[in-house]
């Protein structure tokens, strides 16, 4: 019985050290991005200055594109105007004057694509 208390009592202090080192490695964690916010989901709206994602969770959100953008299907450069409705895209942008511009602009492989419309 003696050993069930000490066993019980040592897991106790192992998951309560664990939650602790959990919570303080979570800013670290929140801080890897730099800030950065991702915006994941379906063109539905492409201009020379913007995109328009509807997001994961149906939200539509706007999202500004500057000079220092950045923009990869498969991990290969592409230009802007490769960026067409319908496509899958990730973003990571940073608020600028309560506005979303992109750092990195992430779009969908054509493989990717075929297959989600396959199942």
């Amino acid at each position: 019985m003696y050993r069930r208390v000490m066993h019980t009592t040592k897991l106790k202090i192992q998951i309560a050290l664990l939650a602790i080192l959990s919570l303080a490695l979570l800013p670290t964690i929140a801080a890897a991005h730099g800030g950065e916010e991702h915006v994941i989901g379906t063109v539905t709206k492409v201009s020379d200055t913007s995109v328009t994602v509807k997001t994961t969770a149906g939200k539509a959100v706007e999202v500004s594109f500057d000079a220092k953008t950045t923009y990869t299907r498969a991990k290969q450069p592409i230009q802007k105007a490769d960026i067409k409705v319908g496509d899958r895209i990730v973003i990571h942008a940073v608020e600028v004057n309560e506005k979303l511009v992109a750092h990195t602009v992430e779009i969908g492989s054509a493989t990717a694509a075929k297959q989600a419309v396959k199942h």
